[in-house]
């Protein structure tokens, strides 16, 4: 059982056989991708070891910056829901010696399933 399926009821946004493809080639000998959501253009994406933050840069998204997250340098993370007025909700990430590492979600993302996929990689809950 992977670290994330006993996520109930939690889907991906995006086909995690597309991720696998497309993601193979940085993938360690037998992890798993459990979890991929879409964020605006870029992607999250939730393996049994890490999360991976694709950042697609420029017009044409060719150029991408990939981050690897190991779930145990994660001190505390948050997400702030987007409000009447506000267009776009955000998520920060606390990494051991590092800086908070803040992104953009858009309304549209799936808000509860980010939050309770990085709970799940954060806590080591099963």
């Amino acid at each position: 059982m992977g670290l994330l399926s006993g996520l109930m009821g939690l889907t991906s946004d995006v086909d995690v056989e597309t991720v696998r493809s497309e993601l193979e080639p940085i993938l360690v000998s037998g992890e798993e991708i459990e979890l991929a959501f879409m964020v605006v253009r870029d992607m999250l994406v939730f393996t049994d070891l890490r999360l991976i933050m694709v950042d697609k840069q420029g017009m044409t998204g060719r150029k991408r910056n990939i981050t690897s997250i190991p779930y145990r340098a994660i001190s505390t993370f948050s997400i702030e829901t987007a409000g009447t007025f506000d267009v776009d909700s955000e998520m920060t990430i606390w990494i051991s010696g590092q800086p908070p590492l803040h992104r953009e979600l858009s309304r549209r993302s799936n808000i509860a399933g980010i939050q309770k996929a990085l709970a799940e990689g954060v806590l080591g809950r099963r």
